[in-house]
């Protein structure tokens, strides 16, 4: 008796948090409607079987309990009941299974007007390519991937000189026109999935698969890594912004064409070390930083990290809290460089300087374990914290241990890496969180102090 009133206060409890659960389909912002027709099919299906089974053997468990006037009749073969429950199983089977054949069925339909773009996956970052003005993508191949060309493109090929190539973590698309994603990967298997526009496929290194849809509503959505990839698998996140079609040519307008992207910009070292003269006031002449001033060193960081943090404080992305006194100092100081020609010589001259480590203060650290801890930070930034480029993640070894303890503080706390476009900031947001403790903040930090400042950023 008490089993058969669990089996019924189970059904009555499941169709309850079905009904009110908050967990269901974000609003859907393609054109996949029918996607969501298949699920629910699939839901209904399974969810009358679920509560006729149950209820069935509750009345069962009720109906024949135990009674010592009654005594059990083995009926092993029963026709009629194995007729009409194989009948019931291939009704069900067919009902879930055919809505979802005619959708697949148009899943792998790109219609014939969809615009190409190229999706590239790797630990834990996106990029995207899109044809240039000639309408074909240039010919790619693993052996062309470096710093300057993360994407592999075939520099001799002639179609991909116009490709143009966007390196961050945010994708733009035009509202109403169908697009048919490529996807490929460099090092693992990842999965490109976007739950509003309800689609997801697999990134796998050594093809190129792809997706189609069409985005219907405008807004900002989130493209997440639906595949295990590693160890910061759920920070690996990325934005489609859905604009109109006007907006969204101006902003392709303004991305690099790969052919661009390899010229790299001349280097006034002289112009950039007499514009240094004002951040060397706090920083140091020899940009090795001070304790006193809480300025972090800079010597050796690459150039580009430089400079897209500078951009960052010009444009408000940075130091904008009022608990970041020096950020807001930072932001102020910005300023005084003009024009990204000025950024990119002063980055320039920063970076040919030779990086000198300073002295350990935090105290009662422990580097074996702020090695161990470090583990997790070298998947971007490099095992000998050399950085990497395609990733964008900055140099670390010989940082001072005060101020990479300060800026971990600084993205648990959400006053450095909380800006919409601050995309690799968003991450560290997420990563910083995985350092439960101070202990493990002040070893990780030491041990990044103690690296050697000699490795080249990859």
């Amino acid at each position: 008796m008490k089993l058969a009133i669990v089996l019924v206060l189970l059904v009555i409890f499941t169709l309850v948090f079905h009904f009110v659960s908050p967990w269901w389909f974000t609003p859907l912002a393609s054109n996949w409607s029918s996607i969501d027709f298949t699920v629910n099919v699939t839901f209904w299906v399974t969810g009358l079987v679920f509560i006729a089974v149950n209820l069935f053997l509750a009345y069962v468990v009720f109906r024949y309990r135990y009674s010592p006037k009654r005594k059990a009749d083995y009926d092993p073969e029963n026709r009629k009941l194995e007729t009409s429950l194989t009948l019931l199983t291939t009704v069900g089977v067919v009902l879930m299974l055919a809505p979802g054949l005619f959708v697949w069925a148009k899943f792998i339909d790109v219609p014939k007007n969809a615009s190409q773009v190229e999706v590239l996956a790797q630990q834990w970052h996106w990029s995207y390519r899109f044809p240039g003005e000639d309408g074909v993508f240039g010919k790619t191949h693993a052996h062309f991937i470096s710093d300057l060309n993360p994407m592999g493109l075939d520099p001799k090929d002639l179609n991909g000189q116009d490709d143009i190539i966007v390196e961050d973590n945010q994708l733009h698309l035009p509202q109403g026109q169908p697009a048919k994603v490529l996807l490929r990967s460099k090092d693992v298997l990842h999965n490109f999935a976007v739950p509003q526009f309800r689609v997801k496929m697999d990134a796998v290194p050594g093809l190129v698969s792809y997706v189609w849809f069409t985005p219907e509503k405008l807004g900002v959505y989130d493209i997440l890594c639906m595949e295990l990839c590693g160890i910061a698998h759920y920070a690996m996140r990325g934005k489609v912004v859905v604009e109109t079609s006007s907006e969204f040519k101006v902003w392709l307008a303004e991305q690099p064409t790969f052919a661009q992207s390899q010229q790299t910009a001349t280097r006034d070292l002289a112009a950039g070390k007499s514009l240094y003269m004002v951040c060397a006031s706090c920083h140091g002449q020899q940009a090795q930083g001070s304790v006193v001033s809480k300025a972090p060193a800079l010597a050796g960081q690459h150039q580009s990290y430089i400079v897209r943090q500078l951009q960052h404080y010009q444009q408000s992305i940075r130091g904008t809290y009022e608990a970041d006194d020096l950020g807001r100092q930072m932001a102020s100081m910005s300023s005084t460089l003009p024009d990204l020609k000025a950024l990119q010589d002063v980055a320039a001259y920063v970076e040919s300087l030779s990086h000198i480590n300073s002295p350990a203060t935090i105290r009662n650290a422990d580097v074996k374990r702020g090695e161990k801890v470090y583990q997790n930070c070298a998947r971007c930034h490099g095992q000998e914290g050399e950085g990497n480029l395609a990733l964008s993640a900055p140099k670390l070894a010989g940082l001072q241990d005060w101020y990479v303890r300060r800026q971990i503080h600084f993205f648990q706390h959400g006053l450095r890496g909380g800006h919409e476009a601050d995309y690799f900031g968003n991450q560290m947001q997420l990563l910083a969180k995985t350092l439960n403790s101070e202990q493990a903040i002040d070893d990780v930090a030491v041990f990044i102090s103690q690296m050697k400042n000699n490795a080249v950023q990859k």
